[in-house]
């Protein structure tokens, strides 16, 4: 089975596409504006203490304040650091991708400790991102810190051995065990990742002398930087994309970008030198979205209905509280009988439903309507086969069985903001009641256009004509776009609002294009 990564880098935004036999399996878009701050290490101030909620919000410097409960805050207690670690292995294994949330999931501590008692307004705090804004909801943070490495986790805060439960081998699991036993810091405690299995003891020495050095100079940062103040920040999207996704996931990584190339190279030289000859630079002049048919995947991936091959279709419908995905037969009506229908069109619907899922990042709750049926046995069949695909998925998910209404209850842990609302926002034109591309994607959308048609246009200029709301973006905020182009293609771009066009609609040299 062939996989890829793809990565289109460019100043603004960074996209990595997960490709299987050549489909689309996984997109991570990351921008300039609205960086994922997940993972990053923050010394912040308590601004509030909510003791009605066992919870507090701290400033990190981010605008929104960050929001932290009970259960984040205290340690110390030898039952609730078993409870911790516990959760901690067996954590690793689900969030081991290129969206690592936080490493620990919280036991509750019942009514004996209260956040008034370990917090106070005004207080610093060290505290890691372990979900980034989503939304109007500022980051959750924790101060259980757990910083990643190649092969193993650093939890500087608890004294604990622990081992992914991918990894099956028992001999193997004692083997890890005993050497993390030897080398590690008494103070710290580590668990080794799934891709540890095989690594030699040398290798597991120079990455926990890395891990340790890199937590003493946060400590020596917090105690001498004012909060709020960023102490560390995790790997750009790039860099975790080759630490998560390239060895474990897949066997070749294409990028367009050189800088972005070469700093792959530097990565992997010091980590995995073997793999150097598997990066490949994409210097076509063509987008190397285009060259392997993304684009269209993308696109497809924001619209609301999806066909399925047999002529049915599923709708996806985001709402405040939970994602509704509605199974329709459309256009299949079957040959024989209506219960062996509408069992084919629910097994199609499973695995389009689960691939979509993952594509877009769908998190939280998810309630999927199937086609009714009859006979119990089917709703199994159903219900199996969903559980089956969603598998391939790394991120967290708990499937309840199918009701006899045909309803499955579901949820995926939210690790970042899913696609839809990446790429759009809330559509002006029907008061927000639909979506459309903002104003910022269509600029991104304009870009790519424009290297497209570049080569057509004749002389040294390029008219583009866009909504006045894309204009104003284009000749402000990201003025950069426009110096990009006109440095990279030696032409003068000229920017024309006009108030007739539709904000996704634009006219380069006289062409007219919807983004």
């Amino acid at each position: 089975m062939s996989k890829e990564l793809i990565i289109n880098n460019t100043y603004h935004e960074t996209r990595v596409a997960l490709l299987e036999n050549g489909n689309l399996e996984e997109l991570i878009v990351e921008r300039r504006v609205g960086e994922n701050i997940t993972g990053h290490i923050y010394k912040g101030k308590v601004i509030r203490v909510l003791p009605g909620m066992q919870a507090a919000f701290v400033d990190i410097g981010q605008g929104q304040a960050a929001f932290i409960y009970v259960t984040d805050v205290y340690s110390g207690i030898d039952e609730y650091e078993r409870l911790m670690v516990t959760a901690a292995d067996e954590e690793v294994e689900e969030q081991e991708g290129i969206d690592d949330e936080a490493l620990f999931a919280k036991p509750s501590l019942g009514q004996s400790f209260h956040i008034e008692d370990l917090l106070q307004k005004g207080q610093d705090i060290l505290v890691q991102v372990s979900k980034a804004p989503i939304g109007s909801k500022g980051a959750r943070i924790t101060s259980h810190i757990s910083i990643p490495g190649r092969f193993l986790v650093l939890m500087p805060r608890t004294n604990h051995i622990g081992i992914s439960r991918r990894i099956e081998d028992e001999d193997e699991r004692d083997r890890l065990r005993q050497i993390i036993s030897e080398l590690k810091p008494e103070q710290y405690g580590f668990i080794a990742r799934t891709l540890s299995e095989g690594t030699s003891k040398e290798k597991f020495a120079s990455e926990m002398d890395f891990l340790s050095t890199l937590w003493e100079n946060i400590q020596k940062r917090y105690a001498n930087m004012p909060a709020p103040s960023l102490l560390h920040k995790e790997l750009d999207v790039t860099l975790r994309a080759v630490r998560d996704l390239f060895t474990q996931e897949a066997d070749r990584l294409i990028i367009d970008s050189r800088s972005g190339y070469e700093s792959i190279l530097k990565f992997l030289d010091t980590f995995m030198p073997r793999l150097k000859d598997s990066v490949e630079l994409y210097d076509s002049a063509e987008p190397i979205f285009d060259a392997y048919n993304l684009e269209t995947e993308i696109a497809r991936a924001l619209k609301k209905k999806v066909w399925l091959r047999s002529g049915g279709h599923i709708v996806i419908e985001n709402t405040e509280a939970f994602v509704v995905i509605d199974v329709n037969t459309g256009r299949y009506v079957g040959s024989r009988n209506l219960e062996e229908t509408v069992l084919k069109i629910n097994l199609e619907a499973v695995k389009e439903i689960a691939y979509q899922i993952r594509l877009r990042n769908i998190g939280g709750l998810i309630i999927i309507d199937f086609i009714d049926m009859e006979r119990e046995t089917n709703r199994e069949k159903v219900f199996n086969a969903l559980r089956e695909a969603l598998k391939k998925d790394r991120t967290k998910t708990n499937v309840l069985p199918m009701t006899e209404m045909g309803i499955i209850q579901m949820t995926r842990k939210r690790t970042r903001e899913n696609l839809n609302r990446m790429l759009c926002e809330p559509c002006f034109y029907c008061e927000g009641e639909g979506f459309l591309k903002s104003r910022i994607t269509v600029c991104y959308d304009l870009y790519r256009e424009i290297i497209r048609e570049a080569g057509e246009v004749a002389g040294d200029r390029i008219t583009v004509k866009v909504h006045p709301d894309v204009a104003d973006l284009l000749m402000g905020e990201e003025h950069d776009i426009v110096e990009l182009l006109e440095k990279n293609l030696a032409k003068e771009i000229v920017i024309l609002a006009d108030s007739r066009f539709h904000v996704e609609q634009y006219e380069i040299n006289g062409k007219n294009t919807i983004a």
